[in-house]
């Protein structure tokens, strides 16, 4: 459960960071970025694997690359469900999907590492 707690702090503060770095990304606070956090990985967890299946032809002719477009939709979705989450347009929403991957390739390695040690 502390895990769970840990990687939601986690995402939220990437996604604060993110809204530093991108242009046309934008988080109001702290607790949108907490219910944005919480938002995204629902919409991951729950219709990403849709459309992930519904566009595995495309995903596999780009040898993978079409599954950041996927993600940018997922982050563009609940921007429009969150107050205080803003993405205005693709660009900063595809943007904004490779920095979160980048992040979250980061805190795994630093969490795996610290697991092991």
């Amino acid at each position: 459960m502390a895990y769970i707690l840990f990687r939601w702090v986690i995402n939220a503060v990437a996604l604060i960071v993110v809204a530093n770095v991108v242009p046309g990304f934008g988080v109001e606070s702290f607790y949108n970025a907490l219910i944005a956090a919480l938002i995204l990985g629902l919409v991951n967890a729950l219709v990403r694997p849709l459309f992930f299946i519904l566009t595995l032809p495309i995903t596999i002719l780009t040898l993978g690359l079409f599954t950041f477009v996927i993600n940018a939709f997922m982050i563009w979705l609940v921007s429009t469900i969150v107050e205080g989450f803003v993405v205005e347009g693709f660009v900063p929403a595809l943007f904004a999907a490779l920095l979160l991957w980048a992040i979250s390739l980061a805190t795994n390695w630093l969490v795996k590492q610290a697991k092991e040690s």
